[in-house]
């Protein structure tokens, strides 16, 4: 026993584990005399993030009892610290088993099954972990009892779409985290990331060891993204090919490439274990084989998009050698330009590059410079996050370039201030001068993060509503001659831009100049493009799919958003069903799966065209709460990006009140959050 002070009520038994900002201790109730285990915040005046962490941690599983989860069983207040309450089965930390010894075979199999029925409660309540580990496993070793805990960061939306940003700002632990929670995958992050994590945590359960290991972060996100670990049985040959072949499913980097139902999992393990008990051997099979999907999972790799990924891919290749170049993708909207552009940074990882990005504004071409701001914005935001060594190296290499005229820079991106620290005033000069000097100054200072150590990508969208002031300084980047290591991606729709259009006239003047410009024009999808995204979709390959696709594509006009919406559309009006009865068996028997089924003749009868599919987002807007559908109406307003603060202001209601209004939307993914601040308004009944 430690004492009884630490936390009052509870009689103190040992530390379990200490972090930055917890403490996590293993006690007894004085009220109940029930064993428990207490994560307390350390801090006596905790800050907003951590106090939202450990209430999130209590509400997502608020009131459920699930199987293979560590029940939590209440959260209390200790003057300015709160007390999140959990079962204590008597357990430690799989990490801490593992340091100790190595795992029997049937043991690994006996923890597996029990983590694989965890994530089915977790999957079929609608709950992502999202930061599975050795850390958050805990097993009773002697009734062999596993449950995972710590819902710190979990998620209860069904998809996410992260934002590329500092690795010391990812939420998760690097060494287990799937390649789209990374931010740098092109992809939306959804349940399958658990599947990943726990492909992770199996090969160090089989190994010893993790699959990537590295002091440095980018490094190691790279190691997710794009390289492939050292074969199990490379490690430990005793390990059977049959469950280094579950485990590397597991980890596949594309989502759809991975198991796709927990229930799909756990019936491989068990079939394993089964073979292990009465055979003591475990023969191959094919892993996946009862993984019936029987929820609508559209694949979100590129399809027909390979010679436009390899052009962009090339171009980079040639700018982290040197060079300057600017690339333009146009094409309609929804024709998938972003999503080309996307791919781009898995080699920028690689290369330790930087990618930023700005959206331009239909309504706001009167503010120069907006969407640079916005890019570059984020970049110092990256950067404030980095050591304070690092920091300082920045601020050096930033008044190196700049001189004298760093409140240049400052007046117009001022999250440059925190790194270089105040500056002199500069001198008043006439519009020209001023002008003339801004454009010297700012191109010096993008040079300073356009270097061989760490190219620059600055991605620049919807360019057909560029203001003019951008779309010079682009001409002035791409002539300067000490421009290197910088690739300018812009993309538009050029359905919306005329031959006198002030962006045509830019790039006439930049080619003037010999300024090297490539042209990536997007067209809709080939036939078989999108018959390829059907079957996949519905993981069916034979004839039948064909006709639904091209109908599909007649309907869309082979344009990839529309696709996708009028799928999710046919799924929600029940004209896609999912069919579980043995005759939907049977016609899929090989898989030893159920099938999709729907109406050729239904579906032709709805009515919809390329034309009118627009419409389909707006029917999904109008089935929401009026609430949502009114505050949605005022975010419009703000923009493409809009934080709480500001909305609930134009809301006229508290930011608690305003995002719970704004919950449904979320759910439904018509709104992407940018960070975990979201969850802020939802664990909060009233204002702090």
């Amino acid at each position: 026993m430690i004492t009884s002070t630490l936390v009052p009520g509870y009689d103190i038994i040992e530390v379990i584990y200490e972090g930055i900002n917890t403490i996590i201790y293993r006690g007894i109730s004085h009220l109940n005399k029930q064993k428990v285990i207490l994560k307390v915040l350390k801090a006596d005046y905790p800050t907003l993030d951590a106090i939202t962490r450990l209430k999130h941690e209590y509400k997502i599983t608020e009131n459920l009892d699930l199987e293979g989860i560590v029940k939590i069983l209440r959260l209390e207040t200790d003057k300015n610290r709160l007390v999140l309450v959990l079962e204590d089965f008597g357990g430690q930390s799989l990490k801490q088993v593992l340091s100790n010894r190595k795992l029997e075979l049937l043991e690994f199999l006996n923890i597996g099954v029990q983590l694989a029925k965890g994530l089915v409660s977790l999957h079929s309540h609608n709950i992502i972990h999202k930061d599975i580990k050795a850390d958050n496993i805990i097993i009773n070793s002697k009734t062999g009892q596993v449950k995972l805990t710590d819902f710190s960061i979990a998620s209860r939306l069904s998809k996410e779409k992260l934002q590329l940003t500092n690795p010391n700002q990812l939420e998760g632990t690097l060494t287990y985290m799937s390649p789209e929670q990374t931010g740098r995958m092109n992809r939306a992050l959804d349940y399958r990331t658990d599947f990943y994590s726990l492909g992770v945590t199996f090969y160090e359960m089989l190994t010893g060891q993790l699959p990537f290991q590295s002091n440095h972060p980018l490094e190691l996100i790279h190691s997710h993204i794009a390289k492939q670990p050292v074969a199990i049985q490379e490690l430990n040959p005793e390990v059977p090919k049959a469950i280094a072949n579950v485990v590397v499913k597991l980890m596949a980097k594309n989502a759809e490439d991975r198991y796709q139902t927990a229930k799909g999992l756990l019936a491989d393990l068990e079939l394993c274990r089964e073979q292990l008990e009465i055979t003591g051997t475990i023969i191959q099979f094919q892993t996946g084989r009862l993984d019936v999907l029987s929820q609508l999972l559209i694949p979100q790799k590129l399809y027909g998009r390979e010679t436009q990924v390899k052009q962009l891919l090339e171009a980079f290749e040639r700018v982290s050698k040197g060079s300057c170049e600017l690339i333009l993708v146009s094409g309609y909207s929804g024709i998938g330009k972003s999503s080309v552009v996307y791919e781009i940074n898995k080699p920028i990882t690689e290369k330790h590059g930087y990618f930023i990005n700005g959206k331009f504004d239909q309504f706001k071409r009167h503010i120069p410079y907006a969407s640079l701001i916005q890019a570059l914005s984020s970049l110092m935001q990256q950067l404030l996050t980095e050591s304070t060594t690092e920091l300082e190296q920045w601020r050096n290499k930033i008044l190196t370039a700049v001189g004298v005229n760093g409140q240049v820079i400052i007046d117009v991106i001022p999250e440059v201030e925190p790194i270089v620290g105040k500056q002199p005033e500069v001198p008043q000069l006439g519009g020209i001068e001023a002008q003339n000097r801004f454009n010297r100054v700012f191109t010096k200072f993008i040079n300073v993060f356009a270097q061989k150590e760490h190219p620059l990508v600055i991605f620049l969208d919807d360019l057909q509503w560029g203001d003019s002031a951008t779309l010079n300084l682009m001409q002035i980047l791409t002539a300067d001659s000490e421009s290197k290591y910088l690739l300018l991606i812009g993309a538009y729709r050029d359905n919306e831009v005329t031959p006198t259009h002030p962006l045509i006239q830019t790039l006439e003047e930049i080619e003037k100049n010999n300024a090297i410009i490539h042209n990536i024009v997007l067209q809709p999808l080939e036939i078989t493009d999108v018959i390829h995204l059907v079957q996949d979709t519905l993981k069916d390959n034979t004839e039948r799919v064909n006709t639904l696709a091209e109908l599909i594509c007649n309907k869309t006009g082979c344009n990839p958003f529309f696709i996708t919406q009028l799928l999710q559309t046919l799924y929600q009006e029940k004209l896609l069903k999912f069919d579980f009865t043995p005759l939907g068996y049977l016609m899929n028997k090989e898989n030893n799966q159920g099938i999709w089924k729907w109406d050729i003749q239904q579906i032709q009868a709805i009515g919809i065209t390329d034309k009118s599919v627009v419409e389909l987002v707006v029917n999904r807007i109008e089935k929401l709460p009026q609430s949502t559908q009114q505050v949605l109406q005022l975010a419009a307003c703000i923009g493409d990006k809009f934080t709480l603060d500001m909305l609930s202001i134009v809301n006229e209601k508290c930011s608690v009140s305003t995002g719970k209004e704004l919950d449904a939307a979320l759910q439904a993914g018509l709104i992407l959050p940018l960070s975990e601040a979201y969850k802020i308004p939802l664990v909060f009944d009233e204002i702090l």
